[in-house]
């Protein structure tokens, strides 16, 4: 905003969104990882306004509580956040109403916005406020045209072109036919203004509410100045009232952070087809095949080759590593490290670098020193593998007994052979080796053979001889 005059934003999130048919808020439904108010608090702040209030009203604690936990610092510090309470859900000329309390008579322009429009960006609200005051405009909106209005308010221009009043969908008479330009819910006002007409708002509509776009035809009525802003991209702010408009916002978001992984250096294989959470970081040179999923706090180093099919969550995922038809989950991934296919690594890993995880294997609680190998159908949970020790197909750490969890540690070089049992707690030294098909349930010693198996035993003969009972 320009020098002498300031910006408060308001951002209306005290709706039920009865139509998202949910306990869950509307305003904290997730997009991509993070809650949809979230974006729209990034765009808001973005314009650098001086404040910003959000009214809060069906299930405001939650609401309240998510953005003091996930913008601690805004909401103690400059621009602050506050929070207007509207007990009654009378609509959203009454819920500006409520906000005006928190927005003092020294405010220059109040910035108005949708808690459900996450496709909002910093850049179209900054061309917005720049046009708002190069027009010299007393009320602004930001109107679009869209093929199908559906719920959105209609945008009504007299015979010169000039807006003079919004008519809600629900007010619209059958038969009577409305432009497709809609009200995209944003507006800017001079502070002085709002507080004018906000109190002579009434309910005469179909809804019984205090509307705010009725603001729009008063306006005009007193001879003030109403500036519609139009924008050509529609999708931009594109609201959210069911969960198919949550789901194309979410694709819309998706895309976003696609291209921004694309323009960085990555390879998306099959931009339809890969889900990638807003945060998560990729390194350049990285592939990431179809049908990976990157969710939560993940990072992911140069060079690396995942998927296809591969769900890393919460994870750090180092260079050079490839994660074929796989999951990870809060885990830390050394470099050079080849994981599947259809491996599952589960929470508290450490994997080293230069290890190779088998298809089938299963990975829990663990810390694997750099240069084991952990072959295909083999689980191990709560252990500690150590450096170059070679696990054979098969091997299970049994680690726990009904009621506690036991702790394994298998040592340097050791070599654990095919479909061995190894019963914690237990101790397998350096260098040692445990045969194929063995339990055991002693600790091993450093450079020792471990053989825990039956002696074999050869019957000459015994089949005839069962054959000939048969008969």
């Amino acid at each position: 905003m320009s020098g002498d005059s300031i910006l408060n934003v308001v951002i209306l999130a005290a709706g039920e969104g009865t139509r998202m048919k949910s306990d869950t808020p509307k305003v904290l439904f997730p997009i991509c990882g993070r809650s949809m108010i979230d974006y729209v608090l990034d765009a808001a702040l973005e314009a650098k306004p001086d404040k910003l209030v959000v009214v809060v009203g069906h299930r405001g604690e939650e609401i309240s509580g998510h953005i003091k936990e996930k913008w601690a610092s805004q909401c103690q510090g400059e621009p602050r956040i506050e929070f207007a309470w509207q007990k009654e859900q009378l609509g959203t000329g009454h819920a500006v109403l409520c906000a005006l309390e928190h927005i003092s008579d020294e405010t220059g322009n109040v910035m108005i916005l949708c808690g459900d429009t996450p496709l909002i960006t910093g850049q179209m609200l900054q061309q917005f406020i720049d046009a708002h005051l190069g027009e010299n405009a007393d009320l602004s909106l930001i109107t679009t045209e869209v093929d199908d209005p559906g719920s959105y308010g209609r945008v009504v221009r007299d015979s010169q072109g000039n807006v003079f009043k919004i008519v809600e969908a629900s007010d619209i008479s059958d038969g009577k036919k409305c432009r497709s330009e809609i009200n995209a819910g944003i507006y800017l006002v001079r502070r002085e203004l709002l507080a004018k007409l906000l109190p002579n708002l009434n309910t005469d509509n179909a809804k019984g509410e205090f509307y705010l776009t009725d603001i729009i035809e008063m306006a005009v009525a007193d001879g003030f100045k109403v500036f519609p802003f139009m924008w050509d991209d529609s999708s931009t702010v594109h609201g959210v009232n069911n969960r198919h408009d949550l789901a194309y916002a979410e694709e819309q978001v998706r895309q976003r952070i696609l291209e921004r992984l694309c323009l960085c250096g990555v390879s998306i294989r099959d931009l339809g087809n890969t889900y990638v959470d807003y945060g998560v970081n990729v390194g350049k040179d990285s592939i990431i095949e179809p049908n990976t999923i990157l969710s939560g706090d993940t990072e992911i180093g140069e060079g690396c080759i995942i998927g296809p099919s591969s769900c890393i969550i919460n994870s750090c995922i180092g260079k050079n590593c490839n994660i074929q038809f796989s999951v990870v989950e809060d885990s830390e991934i050394g470099e050079n490290v080849n994981i599947g296919p259809y491996s599952h690594i589960r929470p508290k890993c450490i994997i080293e670098s230069h290890v190779t995880i088998g298809n089938f294997a299963e990975i829990k609680n663990c810390v694997i020193k750099s240069g084991a190998k952990v072959h295909h159908h083999s689980y191990l949970g709560d252990s500690f593998i150590g450096s170059d020790v070679n696990i054979g197909a098969g091997v299970v750490t049994v680690n726990y007994d009904g009621f506690k969890k036991h702790h394994t540690i298998i040592e340097e070089g050791a070599f654990i052979g095919c479909n061995a049992n190894l019963i914690a707690p237990l101790r397998v030294g350096k260098d040692a080796f445990i045969a194929a098909g063995s339990t055991v349930n002693h600790d091993v010693p450093d450079e020792s053979l471990a053989i825990a198996r039956e002696r074999q035993i050869n019957k000459d003969g015994w089949v005839a001889k069962r054959k000939k009972q048969k008969e």
